[in-house]
């Protein structure tokens, strides 16, 4: 790991990426990305298909030679110290293709006797909820539980350092939950982990930081809350709406800045939250206007992505 010494304390990090670059001709997969990931974090890259997400990811774990930078992975640069590397690391990739007529144990046994030190297969079964399906084969389980077993192929090696690479594409909702409470308890074990998708939800749920990546360029990093909060802070009241009360009175209110109408309800826009919600309260004494169901929306990393490429993230 590399240590960094910063006043009195001390900031250890897991990976550290400077002005990485990568190009395929004339395509810049990967365009001077610098970032650095802490020990013991959920760190996401979040970008749409070809922002140089899994790029990244290929040259961290030494599948791929970068053409420029510097990258330290648990302390080692994996293109020259690549077996240094993958003592420290697990991977899980977007494609795995495994063994059909294996069992679920089968799979796990055949890869810990690859290991020195591997993680018990009943533990790791319990670990993805997968203990009543030991028995089924690989071709028997369904997409989350072939996604669970591949996740848990990932900590055979009890690694310290996680890489994710859009995990939960293609999963329904039930089986993507699962996956984050996995997610969860690695965080929860100390674990540090490296992870790209193109959910927003998921990135908000499971990251303490993420990067947000486009056409290989980092757009803006930080914790979600933070880039929301600096890139999108205006917020929406929404209340419902009655025939006597005119729009025009609502964009009156004190920090309003439109108010949108939509099927008898009104979406109340707003630099600040306090002083126009207390208008509306005020407002309400006196009018017809109705709190019930009163309802608080705060903007997401989806709106801060179109804030900064003027495009939805799944395009």
């Amino acid at each position: 790991m590399a240590i960094i010494e910063e006043g009195m304390d001390t900031i250890v990090s897991a990976i550290e990426v400077e002005n990485l670059q990568k190009s395929y001709g004339d395509l810049k997969a990967v365009d001077g990305l610098s970032f650095a990931v802490e020990q013991g974090e959920v760190f996401g890259l979040l970008g749409p298909n070809g922002a140089g997400k899994t790029t990244t990811i290929e040259i961290l774990i030494g599948l791929r030679e970068r053409d420029g930078g510097s990258v330290q992975v648990a302390g080692f640069d994996p293109a020259q110290e690549g077996d240094a590397v993958k003592t420290h690391i697990g991977v899980q990739l977007q494609q795995t293709q495994l063994f059909p007529l294996l069992s679920a144990e089968e799979i796990l046994s055949l890869f810990a006797s690859f290991y020195r030190n591997s993680k018990p297969v009943d533990d790791l079964l319990e670990l993805v909820g997968l203990q009543d399906r030991r028995k089924a084969k690989y071709q028997h389980l369904s997409g989350g539980q072939k996604q669970r077993l591949s996740l848990a192929l990932t900590l055979i090696n009890d690694p310290e350092l996680v890489f994710l690479d859009e995990p939960t594409t293609g999963l329904d909702p039930q089986a993507r939950r699962a996956l984050w409470d996995i997610v969860e308890q690695m965080r929860e074990q100390g674990k540090t982990v490296l992870l790209t998708t193109h959910y927003m939800e998921e990135a908000e749920v499971l990251c303490q930081r993420v990067a947000i990546i486009d056409h290989g360029k980092i757009l803006a990093l930080g914790a979600p809350r933070e880039l929301v909060d600096e890139y999108v802070p205006e917020r929406a009241i929404e209340i419902p709406l009655s025939d006597s009360v005119a729009p025009s009175r609502l964009e009156s209110l004190p920090a309003v800045t439109h108010v949108d109408v939509k099927d008898g309800s009104a979406a109340i826009h707003t630099m600040n939250l306090r002083e126009s919600l207390t208008a509306i309260l005020a407002e309400s004494s006196k009018t017809a206007v109705s709190l019930d169901n009163l309802r608080i929306q705060r903007g997401t990393l989806e709106d801060v992505f179109l804030h900064l490429t003027g495009r939805t993230i799944r395009e």
